[in-house]
């Protein structure tokens, strides 16, 4: 077979294997060849990594010369704006340490011109009592006292005499009377600078002015996993909310495994939890004397649920009517208080000048309703009521009942009757958390003469008689309606007086917000959840009101919830608003705390412009 093949296994063998040899060793020759190159690429890339790590190096170099003199300019710029800011605070309180100087000197000055004004008043009613004795005598008497004097005066004379010594008294008090509307004009001028001086004074302190108050710590703070010593006292560590000063609060932030930080707000005014409720009302009370001399007046309490707004406001309340007790007037709250000093201040006015009315309504489930308003029996109870813009842009509530009061006490009892309609619901926080927001509002009306120029002395008497009778009637009118809704219409008296005398209406609002909750720490469920939900979004849309208002957007959207609507005029800029933050100082509580400071931080930040005065027209004066 090998021979009929031809072939030769062995050298086919041979040939296979030759082949194979060859190819191995091109394949070795070409490793070699990208061993080669392979060892140069990674010369190159050691090569062009060395420079990568140059270049990164040089970077850094760069970012970090950068970043020191960032860091520097950025210091620098802080320092030069700490003393800056620490300039403009020692400008402050030094121009306002000088407002405080001369006003109390102006308040020196009036007390003093006062005093001289009674003494005169009081010399001149006893030379009139002087002169009348001596008058009253008759002539005869006069005659007899002339002939002891001159006796040697001739009969016929003595008349003349007697006439000649009336005629002297009279030019007495004629310079009696003239020394007397001196010093009265002089005392009107400084009142006058006083009061401006005055309104210059709060407008310093800014037109949205915030103020804080730290509650104490109460009995039920000490809840489920909060420890309490033996003594029953809480442990001062759970206390997180200080006033560091009457203008800052202190913060002290902790979370587990994770430094303490302190971070502090700065309010106009800071009230610690030792402070009283007189000392609270002390710093409020200026704002009412800018009401009568016509500005809007609003007073707001802020505050998450239980941290004592309504104390704030109202004061102590009883448990088995909710209606705030009046027997210690050390503990009555600001709503009290204002309008004691309303009454007061009116009180010193000319009479018949001023009548008050009040409303009182709560914001509930995002519906307004009136707790003044009565039924056919007299009976009051809640009736919704809805607000409107009007085409001045004011909002308004129709058909709200206005109650026409006389003194503080008739104020007392229809807020009193107002405060046991309003919605409360227990919660874990509170046992007697409101569930609405609480508006009572003062409405001061002023009658004041209308164009006096060129009228006489005797016609300013007869125009402020009319106006006496005329505001006299009117508020009896009122008070005979006052069973039904106020529409405001005009009676044919009020036509016919308002020919020759304006009002001028000022208000005075009074705020006492539902507090914010947080739902898994209330345990609300059911229709308090649902209370709670409207709660939260109308203090959100008071939020949003507010930071619309300071970054001046074009629409400011106050119709997102019926509590910004009502209060448009207060927040929008027509009024002078106090914004009193309550807060806890308790550690459970400190998101809630915290989110109400940013809310009062936020609003100081708002410039909503000078806000409007009411003119008053000011009568000539007599030549």
């Amino acid at each position: 077979m090998r021979a009929r093949s031809g072939l030769d296994p062995g050298s086919v063998w041979a040939q296979r294997l030759g082949q194979l040899e060859r190819r191995l060793r091109t394949k070795e020759e070409r490793i070699v060849v990208l061993e080669t190159e392979n060892a140069a690429l990674h010369l190159k890339l050691a090569e062009y990594q060395g420079l990568a790590g140059r270049s990164t190096n040089e970077v850094l170099q760069l970012y970090s010369a950068h970043g020191q003199q960032q860091k520097l300019q950025r210091s620098s710029v802080v320092t030069q704006l700490h003393g800056a800011i620490k300039r403009l605070k020692q400008d402050l309180k030094s121009l306002r340490s000088f407002a405080l100087e001369l006003s109390k000197d102006f308040q020196r000055q009036s007390k003093t011109y006062l005093y001289q004004v009674l003494t005169a008043v009081q010399g001149i009613q006893l030379q009139n009592e002087a002169m009348q004795r001596h008058f009253l005598s008759g002539v005869e008497k006069r005659k007899n006292w002339v002939r002891c004097l001159f006796p040697t005066l001739p009969v016929c004379w003595h008349l003349r005499a007697v006439l000649l010594l009336e005629k002297v008294f009279q030019i007495k008090a004629f310079d009696l009377e003239q020394s007397l509307q001196e010093v009265t004009e002089r005392y009107e001028k400084e009142k006058q600078k006083r009061r401006a001086l005055h309104n210059t004074l709060v407008e310093l302190r800014g037109n949205i002015r915030v103020h804080c108050r730290i509650r104490p710590l109460l009995p039920f703070d000490t809840a489920a996993g909060h420890s309490v010593s033996q003594d029953g006292q809480r442990n001062s560590s759970e206390k997180v909310a200080y006033a560091a000063d009457d203008e800052t609060v202190l913060v002290k932030c902790s979370r587990p495994s994770h430094a303490s930080i302190n971070k502090t707000f700065q309010f106009e005014r800071v009230y610690s939890p030792l402070e009283s409720q007189d000392t609270v009302f002390a710093d409020v009370a200026p704002l009412l004397t800018s009401l009568l001399d016509g500005y809007n007046v609003c007073i707001m309490a802020y505050g998450q649920t239980g941290s004592g707004k309504t104390y704030t406001m109202l004061g102590p309340q009883l448990e088995e009517n909710f209606a705030y007790c009046i027997e210690d007037a050390s503990e009555l709250g600001i709503i009290p208080r204002a309008t004691q000093e309303v009454f007061r201040l009116i009180s010193e006015k000319p009479p018949g000048s001023y009548w008050v009315e009040v409303s009182v309504v709560e914001v509930y489930n995002n519906e307004i309703f009136d707790l003044l308003a009565k039924d056919s029996c007299g009976k009051v109870f809640g009736v919704k009521r809805d607000v409107v813009t009007t085409r001045e842009g004011k909002s308004d509530v129709p058909l709200l009942t206005y109650e026409t009061v006389e003194n503080a006490s008739e104020f007392l009892h229809l807020v009193n009757k107002g405060l046991q309609l309003r919605v409360r619901h227990p919660t874990l926080v509170h046992a007697h958390s409101s569930r609405s927001h609480l508006v009572v509002t003062l409405t001061i009306t002023t009658i004041v003469s209308g164009d006096n120029s060129g009228t006489s002395w005797e016609d300013e008497q007869t125009s402020q008689r009319l106006n006496k009778e005329v505001s006299c009637t009117f508020p009896q009118k009122m008070r005979e309606n006052k069973s039904t809704s106020s529409s405001r219409a005009s009676s044919p008296a009020q036509i016919e007086a308002s020919e020759k005398m304006k009002q001028v209406k000022t208000r005075l609002q009074l705020v006492d917000l539902a507090g914010s909750e947080c739902v898994g720490m209330s345990g609300v469920t059911g229709a308090a959840l649902r209370e709670t939900s409207f709660i939260n979004r109308s203090l959100s849309a008071l939020a949003d009101v507010l930071g619309a208002i300071a970054e001046q957007r074009s629409h400011v959207p106050y119709r997102n919830s019926k509590l910004t609507h009502l209060l448009q005029d207060s927040v929008g800029g027509d009024a002078k608003l106090l914004v009193m933050l309550c807060i806890s100082p308790d550690q459970k509580y400190l998101t809630e705390s915290m989110q109400s400071l940013g809310f009062g931080t936020r609003a100081r930040q708002v410039q909503r412009g000078q806000v409007k005065k009411k003119s008053f027209p000011v009568p000539s004066k007599a030549k």
